[in-house]
Order: structure tokens, then sequence, then C-alpha cells
């Protein structure tokens, strides 16, 4: 049954234009609880949770881990907690939460991006946040001045959220585009993450891991308590083209898996330290390791060569309809 339901909530996620609302790849999932590893006694927590894929999957990784009826009844009840502002995505979460073994899910309905960060208690906070955050959209005039960092962007919304509910020690691994890490609109927010956080490593995804989304992302790992001294990056090469007919799979993210665990450098990994940034805080994906090809002709010289394309094609043509009249 959990199976059947997945896989429905995977076309749905995968039909156009609901995919980042509905569905994030599992494997890359399952590669994102890996790396935070959950552990029995800690809470975790999605507030955009969706159809809930990454509770589920944490339940999945946690529910391993469970070697007594204690162990079991603080997973099944003291655990999960999410919250889904819209109808249709909070009732595929409950139901899913349901149909992979919780059989109490501490899911909410609810706009979180509503609630007044100013308000949040300790006892609010969690030990771990897994989530993909919405882009785009757009929130009343009340909901922005929750924030202390003024943005339209729903994304950077949750992201001070994410900060500010996360327990001191707590650790997060957060899908978000890759935007985020140039963006002026974000400087400012970037600033506040990596005072406040140890932003230890970002995974850089190509645009076919989201599937009829369209869009870059990237995975921010952080615990919070401790400023940010060094980031280690991953720019994940599957080596294909990603798409409906050859989707990511967990065995392609087993190199990253592997590195990071000490944070090794790679053809596809490499370490920067935060104390070169400048005012900005750009935290651009610039991997070293990779020479970029500089076209060094001149101007006239990529004309002449554009003029040359074009008398070679129009040979071409010209041979072509020569043939033609031939068979005629």
């Amino acid at each position: 049954m959990t199976v059947l339901y997945e896989s429905k909530i995977a076309k749905m996620g995968n039909a156009g234009r609901n995919g980042g609302e509905y569905y994030t790849p599992r494997p890359l999932i399952r590669t994102i609880v890996k790396v935070v590893d959950p552990q029995i006694g800690e809470t975790v927590y999605d507030p955009a949770c969706g159809s809930a894929g990454f509770l589920c999957e944490a339940f999945t990784y946690m529910n391993q881990k469970v070697k007594s009826t204690a162990d079991n009844k603080t997973l099944q009840e003291d655990t999960f907690f999410g919250k889904e502002k819209k109808p249709l995505p909070y009732i595929i979460a409950t139901m899913n939460m349901i149909f992979h073994g919780v059989s109490a899910p501490n899911i909410i309905r609810g706009n979180t991006l509503a609630e007044n960060l100013s308000q949040i208690q300790e006892s609010q906070r969690k030990h771990v946040i897994l989530a993909n955050p919405p882009f785009g959209g757009s929130e009343r005039g009340e909901v922005k001045q929750n924030f202390d960092i003024n943005t339209s962007e729903t994304a950077y919304m949750f992201m001070q959220h994410f900060i500010k509910m996360l327990k001191v020690g707590g650790r997060a691994g957060i899908v978000i585009k890759n935007t985020f890490l140039s963006n002026g609109d974000a400087s400012a927010l970037r600033k506040l993450l990596l005072e406040q956080c140890n932003l230890h490593t970002i995974l850089d995804l190509p645009s076919g891991v989201f599937q009829g989304a369209g869009v870059k992302t990237v995975v921010l790992f952080f615990d919070k308590g401790k400023r940010t001294e060094k980031i280690w990056y991953y720019q994940f090469n599957p080596g294909r083209n990603l798409g409906k007919t050859n989707a990511l799979n967990e065995d392609d993210l087993a190199d990253f898996l592997a590195l990071q665990k000490t944070k090794a450098d790679s053809e596809n990994s490499w370490t920067l330290d935060v104390s070169t940034l400048g005012e900005d805080c750009d935290l651009s994906v610039k991997n070293p390791n990779k020479v970029e090809e500089v076209d060094e002709r001149t101007p006239l010289e990529v004309l002449q060569n554009i003029q040359s394309l074009n008398e070679a094609s129009s040979q071409i043509i010209d041979a072509m309809k020569e043939l033609i009249r031939e068979e005629l």
C-alpha cells in the first residue's frame, strides 16, 4: 500500500507545475536524512511538509534504531512534527505518515509564516529540521512583518524560521533554489546563517533532479550554535541527463555520502574558507577543480567564423537542391 501511495504522489508531483509542491525525489531525501542522522529522542520538524516525504523517510530511518517499547512510543508520539498550509497536501501528508507506520501523525494545517518569530519559545524549538520550502508565491504584508529580514520570497522567510526554530546544537538539511547562494536580496540572510549556524556542507544539484520544476537547487546542511568557518561543497554530476526516464537514484549520491563524512576534496568537491568572502557573503558554486575554456578569439575572428559557416551551409543547400532536380 505504501509503495502504491508513494507512486501516486510522485505522479502528481511530476505532472508539471506542481513538481516542487508535492514531491521531492525520495533518493535525495534519504541521502539528506543519512547526513543529518536523526536519533531517537530527538524531535524532527518540517514546517512546509507537503506530502510529508521528509518525515516519512526520517521515520523509516529512525525506526531501524528502535530497541525497546519506550523507543517505539517516543518515535510514534513525540518525534515528528509537520505543518502544511494547503488542504490537499495536508491530507496527503497525514495519509502518507499513516501508511508508513506512524499511527498518530503530528501534522497541523496552517500557515507557518504567519507565526511571529519573536514569540517562539525554547520549548517549541526542534533538534532536527528537514525541508524543501516552497519558492515564489506571495504573502500578505502583515505576514512579512513577522521577519527581521524583509523579503517577498517565501523560501527566504522559511529560512529565517528554520534558524529560529532550531535548538542550539540542532541540525538541518534544507533544499533551496541555488539563487539563494548569490542573490543580492538574500545577502543579509546568508550573513545571518553564517553567523548563527555552521553551514558545513552545500550539495549542488543539476536541474533534472526535480522533474517538472525546471529549477536548479542546492541542499544546505547546517548546525546551530557555532558560526561558519569553512564550507565543504560537492557538485553532483550524475554523468547523464536526468529526467522522467532517467531518474535520480541513491547510487548516484553514493560518492557524495562517502566523501561528506570526512569533507574530502575531489574532482567534484572542495572547501571554501568563509574568511575570504566579501561583504555580500556570495556563496556561489565555483568548482576550482574545473577549468573553464576561454574563447580567446577577437570579435572579427568570431564574425569571420560565422560567415564561413554560413557559406558552407549555403553550399550544402545548393548541392541538395541540385540532387532533387536530378531526381525530378
